[in-house]
């Protein structure tokens, strides 16, 4: 292929996967709307998707993917099927067209890659199934036209290899730009920004030099009579006449100078008022440019949540239960840059929901609920340019004790805290990372990092995360910016530097009186609104090295944080609120502890932009804490032995490397009934086993080691291929304490778990 028809191609293949992508949106959404249908209203939906599966179909003809085309057309076959009733559309072949589209996005997600085994016999299950339908419904007189193209075994081809199509693309009226395009324009306008405001400085400055001039005006006003009245007192009293030319030169001087400083002020007020009517001007452009920018910027939260229904959908089908999603206040619009780093938190909230909260149809219908789980998504505007996003669920809500359990395990909290603190409180320690309710670790959950991860999204967007739970539903509150090219910041002064701390998470600066500081637990606090709050020197917790700063009879500091955990930081000055615009730090400083970014003042001066998350973590580990226990120098460090249950030889090996080399000592044995017996004989810390195994299984093995009494808290991990739901169920049944499929084994997923669970 030559160099030209490649590259052609490969802007082709970027094309049809974006076309494809809004197909892929509008058939789930279609099947998902099939589902709740009426028999009346159904015919409609289904030619809507039936077309939006045959343009999707021509377009992969068009570029040569024939395995994409074949699987649209035997999607087709279903839905001709469906539109003359020769189909009935029943749960199971929904569930078989949804199981397709996925199919159909992870091709094309993966075009240009190497095609796994596994996606193979995957699109083979698929187009199997296909095919038994439309025979079954051939056989029975219901199949569609005999002259209709049948679903064939595809062709899985290598992307990369494909010929380049010679049919001419079609021109559209709207236009597709890359998002690298779009985010060059939009920093380059953001920074016209720093130019707006130095132009205001230069404006200010401009003022003051006028102030002086006037100053002077005024002084020369009052000395100038004052000089005349000289001369003639030099006149009345003879004094020599050189003397007296002496004083007329000096008169004729300060009163030519005069004359020159009263020009100088009026063209000063000639300059300003020009530079007063260019800083408007360019003010107004600015703003504008920036807003339209902005506005081409902006999406609609549909753009992300089209999808979420389905995925609410198949998550639900996977583990047993059902559940639906209802969404309002999708049409708000916000920066496209805020919604492709949200997906992933609200993706994790869904699914949080699923797994902990939504009960399955059984458990439901005894708490007088209705069979069908609800979730909801609503979004709305909120003052000062926010964004709230609710995500609720009237699943069982979140378990308090269990919290409290997972938090004493991880040493977040002592017993004696975990007895004080209020609900409310213990309720926000899900957000920290490692505290999980999930009775099991698996594959998708139970390592309590998802809340964690939604927390450190939502902060770092310069939004929060609230969790505020009642007894009929769960609900997870979001504030967001509407973008990220500016926010309000307020701009205080520690350690003789400047930083700017964003408005969002400042809860308001305070005068303290050093007499009112009060030391609890070796920590100085102060009391805000009824609440003991942590006080710490800001440039402490940023460890800014040099002296403290002198002793005042008052302190400013800037309060941050929420109303359950709030910690004040002890500053110079707190000096006024104003439009930041973020500066990037660069690749080569992606991420750096306390620091979002940077802005420049109007002054030209470049400060930094302080991250209130990490501030907050920060503080509390400059906080004090209980003394460590030191182990004796020269001690040896114990080793956490572990007892491997596998069969296979070969996986056996692997897993005994695996271990070995992460510093553990490791036993293997070939079934159940040789791990009891090693156990009776050895001490192990974890047992990681099988689940298909000859005499005993995984299973059985799990059963026994939570009878026995001397063993009942002994972790087990149970890595098998089984994974399926039911037997993920079987093992949380038994007592297991992980459940990791093979298909999806990782070396780091493994010790992670391990790790967590000693």
């Amino acid at each position: 292929m030559e160099e030209k028809d490649a590259a052609f191609l490969k802007k082709l293949l970027a094309t049809f996967k974006t076309e494809a992508a809004e197909h892929i949106t509008a058939i789930s959404s279609g099947l998902m709307e099939l589902e709740k249908a009426p028999s009346n209203l159904q015919a409609g939906i289904i030619e809507r998707v039936f077309r939006e599966s045959h343009s999707m179909k021509g377009a992969a003809r068009a570029v040569n993917l024939s395995t994409i085309e074949t699987l649209c057309q035997s999607f087709e076959d279903i839905l001709s099927g469906l539109k003359r009733n020769q189909i009935t559309p029943t749960g199971k072949i929904i569930d078989l067209l949804h199981r397709s589209i996925n199919i159909l996005g992870d091709l094309i997600s993966g075009i240009g890659e190497k095609m796994a085994s596994p996606e193979r016999g995957k699109i083979r299950d698929v187009l199997r199934d296909f095919e038994g339908i439309t025979k079954r419904a051939r056989e029975e007189g219901k199949g569609a036209d005999q002259g209709k193209e049948a679903a064939t075994t595809p062709i899985f081809e290598e992307e990369a290899h494909l010929r380049a199509p010679a049919a001419p693309l079609m021109t559209a009226e709207t236009i597709r730009v890359s998002k690298q395009k779009l985010d060059s324009i939009l920093l380059q306008t953001e920074g016209l920004l720093s130019v707006k405001q130095v132009l205001g400085q230069r404006t200010a400055e401009l003022r003051g030099i006028i102030a002086l001039m006037e100053s002077l005006k005024k002084d020369g006003a009052k000395i100038g009579p004052e000089i005349r009245a000289l001369e003639e007192a030099f006149q009345k009293r003879g004094y020599a006449a050189d003397s007296a030319d002496v004083i007329k030169r000096t008169i004729e001087l300060f009163e030519r100078k005069g004359g020159q400083v009263a020009r100088l002020h009026d063209s000063l007020l000639d300059y300003e008022k020009a530079l007063e009517h260019d800083y408007r001007s360019t003010s107004g452009l600015v703003d504008g440019l920036m807003e339209n920018v902005k506005t081409i910027s902006m999406l609609p939260f549909s753009s992300i949540l089209e999808l979420m229904p389905k995925l609410v959908h198949d998550l639900a089908r996977d583990q047993g239960k059902e559940a639906a999603l209802a969404i309002s206040g999708a049409e708000f619009e916000i920066d496209r840059r805020i919604l492709d780093e949200i997906r992933e938190p609200i993706i994790h909230l869904l699914r949080n929901s699923i797994d902990h909260g939504i009960e399955k149809r059984q458990e439901r219908i005894a708490r007088k609920k209705g069979p069908i789980g609800s979730i909801r998504i609503d979004i709305a505007h909120k003052e000062g340019k926010m964004v709230e996003m609710l995500v609720s669920d009237d699943g069982a809500g979140i378990d308090i004790d269990k919290v409290r359990d997972s938090a004493l395990r991880l040493e977040i909290i002592s017993r004696d805290e975990a007895e004080k603190t209020h609900e409310q409180k213990l309720l926000s320690l899900i957000f920290r990372s490692g505290v999980t309710t999930s009775p099991i670790i698996t594959d998708i959950s139970g390592r309590g990092l998802g809340l964690a991860i939604v927390r450190e999204k939502v902060e770092k967007l310069g939004g929060a995360v609230f969790c505020e739970p009642t007894e009929e539903v769960t609900t997870f509150r979001i504030l967001l910016p509407l973008t990220l090219a500016s926010f309000r910041g307020v701009l205080v002064r520690a350690a003789e530097r400047l930083f700017i701390i964003p408005l969002t998470g400042f809860d308001r600066a305070v005068r303290i009186k050093r007499d009112d500081i009060r030391t609890v637990e070796n920590r100085e606090t102060v009391l805000i609104d009824g609440q003991t709050v942590p006080l710490l020197a800001l440039r402490e917790v940023l460890e800014i090295p040099g002296p403290k700063a002198p002793g005042r009879d008052f302190l400013q500091a800037a309060v941050l944080g929420t109303a359950e955990h709030r910690i004040a930081f002890s500053v110079d000055d707190v000096l006024y609120e104003q439009e930041v615009l973020v500066k990037d730090l660069g690749k080569q400083l992606v991420r750096i502890r306390n620091v979002i970014g940077a802005t420049v003042l109007s002054t030209g001066q470049v400060v930094t932009i302080l991250n209130i998350s990490d501030l907050l973590k920060s503080a509390l580990k400059t906080s004090p804490s209980a003394p460590v226990q030191v182990k004796a120098e020269g001690a040896p460090a114990s080793r956490k032995s572990i007892l491997v249950v596998e069969d296979s030889i070969t996986a056996r090996t692997l897993l005994k490397n695996i271990l070995e080399a992460a510093g553990y000592d490791v036993k293997t044995a070939v079934d159940g009934i040789d791990a009891i017996t090693m156990l009776k004989t050895g001490d192990f810390d974890l047992v990681a086993s099988d689940v298909d195994m000859p005499r005993m299984n995984g299973l059985d093995l799990t059963a026994k080691i939570r009878a026995d009494e001397r063993f009942s808290r002994l972790p087990v991990v149970l890595v098998t291929a089984l994974e399926s739901r039911e037997d993920r169920e079987r093992g949380i049944d038994v007592g297991a304490n992980a459940y990791i499929v093979k298909s999806s084994f990782e070396q780091s997923n493994l010790l992670e778990v391990i790790r967590r669970l000693l």
